[in-house]
C-alpha cells in the first residue's frame, strides 16, 4: 500500500523555523522525484519546491527562495522541507508529492497534508 505521511507542521511565530517530514512506503522511494506544494485558504495549490530541471538546482518558488530547503534520505525513505524565517503568508497546508514518468505516463502520490500556521 502506497503511503506518504507528512509530519512536523504546527504553529510557529514569524521568523521561526519548522522542518516538515514526508515518510514514504509501498513504493521505491529512491526512484521518484519529490516536490512540495502548499495550499492556503481560498487559494489554489502552488508549487513550493520541485526537482531541478535540466540537471540544475532545486526549483523553488520565488516566495520561498533563500528560506526553504529540501532534502531527502533515501535510506530512510523520507523527504524533508526545512522552512526558515517563516512569514504569516507561509500559512497553508503543505503537501509532499512523489512523482516519476514512465514511458510518458506520470505516476504520482500525495501525502495527506500538514498544517503550518505562522502567527504571533
Amino acid at each position: 500500500q502506497v503511503q506518504l505521511v507528512e509530519s512536523g507542521g504546527g504553529l510557529v511565530q514569524p521568523g521561526g523555523s519548522l522542518r516538515l517530514s514526508c515518510a514514504a512506503s509501498g513504493f521505491t522511494f529512491s526512484s521518484y522525484d519529490m516536490s512540495w506544494y502548499r495550499q492556503a485558504p481560498g487559494k489554489e495549490r502552488e508549487l513550493v519546491a520541485g526537482p531541478p530541471s535540466g540537471g540544475g538546482s532545486t526549483n523553488y518558488a520565488d516566495s520561498v527562495k533563500g528560506r526553504f530547503i529540501t532534502s531527502r534520505d533515501n535510506a530512510r525513505n523520507t523527504a524533508y522541507l526545512q522552512m526558515n524565517s517563516l512569514k504569516p503568508e507561509d500559512t497553508a497546508v503543505y503537501y509532499c508529492n512523489a512523482h516519476r514518468t514512465i514511458w510518458g505516463r506520470l505516476i504520482d502520490y500525495w501525502g495527506q497534508g500538514t498544517q503550518v500556521t505562522v502567527s504571533s
